[in-house]
């Protein structure tokens, strides 16, 4: 037994691997796989996954807010708690220079009805200059005063006698706006958010910009937050235009923030607060806009 056990191990290591694939793997029923014939399996299901296109039209959409560009209005109470407060800062303060004149002319009133008041003296200490007293610089403000026009809280106001319209971006200055066009959807005229569609090559937020870019009659400068949608929503053509290929769409929002720009009122835009949405918007629609709208 020793003879051939001697000869079997001075055999080479491949003459050991080919006997064992001969009689092994034979009767294991074990099938070699070669590593081409593995690529060519993959590279042909990979061909089979890209031929398929998606039954979904994919939309970039862009929910632009012009923020407030003044306060807002106060209610009743809160105009009571500042006059609250106004009169808590009076009682604490301390007297500012224009209070401290006024008790200075006073005293100076005062010394000259006295009997012993020598006005020379008092000409001394001012250099002989005209003075000018308190009294004198609260006129001259209560003059400049009457002549003062606030600006108006909505700058439409002044031109039409009522608010500005709903296409201008200067109505409602104390409150966040929200950016409606007017779009054709199949046979039938909605209001939505500024929208595009996909197209290869590009990003989600590069079609919400380009959705935005190619308005009519508008130059809007924006800043986006971010790259990510914060919001979706998917709907499902009717059954007389749906085929296998074309089920429906997937619109992809995203968020920004006017910066600059104007657009004519003559164009289908419209910039309405919040609460304003209800009127425009389709219920299927607003529900996934009004999550992401904050009425700032």
């Amino acid at each position: 037994m020793a003879a051939p056990c001697s000869r079997m191990a001075s055999r080479p290591l491949w003459q050991f691997i080919t006997n064992v694939r001969r009689t092994g793997l034979k009767h294991t029923g074990v099938r070699q796989i070669s590593l081409g014939s593995a690529c060519r399996a993959a590279t042909q299901t990979r061909g089979k996954t890209e031929s398929v296109a998606s039954p979904w039209k994919l939309y970039g959409a862009v929910c632009l807010q012009r923020l407030p560009v003044i306060s807002q209005e106060r209610n009743p109470i809160e105009d009571q708690f500042a006059e609250l407060m106004h009169q808590m800062e009076l009682e604490r303060s301390l007297l500012s220079d224009h209070e401290q004149r006024l008790l200075e002319d006073s005293e100076r009133a005062t010394r000259k009805q006295a009997d012993d008041y020598d006005s020379d003296e008092e000409e001394a200490d001012y250099g002989g200059q005209e003075t000018i007293t308190a009294q004198d610089q609260e006129d001259t403000w209560e003059q400049k005063l009457k002549h003062f026009q606030p600006a108006l809280r909505d700058r439409g106001r002044r031109q039409r006698g009522c608010g500005a319209p709903l296409g201008s971006v200067e109505r409602c200055l104390g409150d966040s706006l929200v950016l409606l066009v007017q779009q054709t959807v199949g046979k039938e005229t909605i209001w939505l958010l500024p929208q595009a569609q996909w197209e290869a090559g590009e990003t989600l937020r590069q079609t919400a910009e380009r959705g935005l870019s190619s308005l009519p009659e508008a130059d809007f400068k924006a800043t986006f937050l971010g790259n990510t949608p914060c919001g979706v929503y998917r709907y499902t053509f009717p059954k007389e235009v749906r085929t296998e290929r074309c089920v429906g769409a997937k619109v992809f929002f995203f968020k920004a923030f006017l910066s600059a720009g104007s657009a004519s009122q003559e164009e289908p835009f419209l910039w309405v607060k919040k609460t304003e949405l209800q009127g425009y918007l389709k219920p299927p629609y607003l529900e996934k806009v009004d999550r992401f709208i904050l009425n700032l």
